[in-house]
């Protein structure tokens, strides 16, 4: 018997970070985001002894640890572990099996598409699947949530777990104690196709370590830094404005809604941007973008630029010279899925 699931990655179309405590805790959050045709992939073969093997498929790293008892989240394979150990506490009855575990993700680490949360996802539906756990969209969402920013201790927001689960484009707002109201939104299908050929997604060529930004970003808010808090509360206004602008079909409003949120995103703290991306970003809007932003908490990985009518070609071109490619990619409207196949 093989077990899989797949979980996409998302964009981050405007109110990012405003997911993130004690921001969303505080003033309430609201984010726009959207899945997209990149993945996060599980498989798991049960084995008729307590091995467990892990194996990942990006960098080929293996572990082999014995089940039955939790494993020390540390160094290699952490998500996993903490997937193993959530589902070890609260399922206990079924996680005393050896299986094998192989996951792959289509996107590098520190890439800002939310590799880490829908790996996450994708780890815990093939469990789910493998043990039939009862879990609906928000269960498994707050449970991918609780893996990672408590059980692992790890700095972030909640938008990307929600958003690998439920898939498609949504409407995400936050409030206080953990509390996620998700609203799909249904959108034209011609909006749609236009809006995927005009966002340029774009990788750097670089990576980076979210935690930190995040944790910078966290630490403004529990300041009370003025500046900080008010350029979130605009994101938060930038994600009503883009939900307008994609429902209504107002295309051509959505790079300036970008460059709206992006110029108030590098004053919540000062790691966001420099000088390669400050550079990276005039050079899309000369060659004709109107708006665009960074993926992500900031600091490197994917950016994204919104191209208008047939400028995409061209802001491409002119972003060759600083290293980086372009990646094809399509909105997508399902979350995580999982299957079975019977050998």
């Amino acid at each position: 018997m093989v077990i899989r699931s797949k979980a996409p990655l998302r964009l981050g179309l405007a109110g990012g970070g405003t997911d993130v405590a004690p921001y969303s805790d505080l003033y309430g959050g609201a984010v726009l985001n959207a899945t997209i045709s990149l993945y996060a992939y599980a498989t798991i073969i049960p084995r008729n002894d307590d091995q467990i093997i892990m194996v990942s498929e990006n960098d080929r790293q293996v572990q082999q640890h014995i089940a039955g008892s939790p494993l020390i989240a540390d160094g290699s394979f952490v998500l996993h572990k903490g997937v193993y150990n959530k589902i070890l506490r609260s399922f206990r009855k079924y996680a005393q099996k050896g299986f094998e575990l192989y996951t792959y993700v289509d996107a590098p680490p520190g890439s800002g598409l939310g590799t880490s949360s829908t790996l996450t996802v994708a780890i815990l539906g093939a469990f789910a699947e493998w043990l039939q756990l009862p879990l609906g969209e928000y269960d498994m969402a707050h449970s991918a949530y609780e893996i990672e920013r408590e059980d692992l201790a790890m700095a972030g927001g909640k938008q990307d777990q929600y958003a690998a689960t439920f898939g498609g484009v949504n409407f995400m707002e936050f409030g206080r104690n953990k509390n996620v109201i998700v609203n799909p939104l249904r959108i034209r299908n011609n909006y749609l196709n236009e809006l995927s050929h005009n966002l340029v997604l774009y990788y750097t060529e670089t990576s980076r370590l979210s935690s930190q930004i995040i944790a910078a970003q966290a630490q403004n808010v529990t300041n009370n830094s003025k500046a900080p808090i008010e350029a979130m509360h605009h994101l938060k206004r930038q994600a009503v404005m883009m939900k307008e602008a994609v429902l209504k079909g107002d295309l051509d409003g959505i790079g300036s809604i970008l460059d709206f949120g992006w110029r108030y995103k590098k004053q919540m703290t000062d790691n966001i941007s420099n000088s390669n991306i400050d550079n990276l970003y005039d050079a899309a809007i000369r060659a004709g973008a109107t708006g665009g932003k960074i993926s992500g908490a900031g600091g490197g990985g994917f950016m994204l630029f919104y191209c208008p009518s047939i400028t995409r070609t061209g802001v491409i071109e002119a972003l060759k010279q600083y290293g980086g490619y372009a990646t094809r990619y399509e909105f997508v409207d399902k979350g995580v899925v999982t299957w079975t196949i019977k050998s």
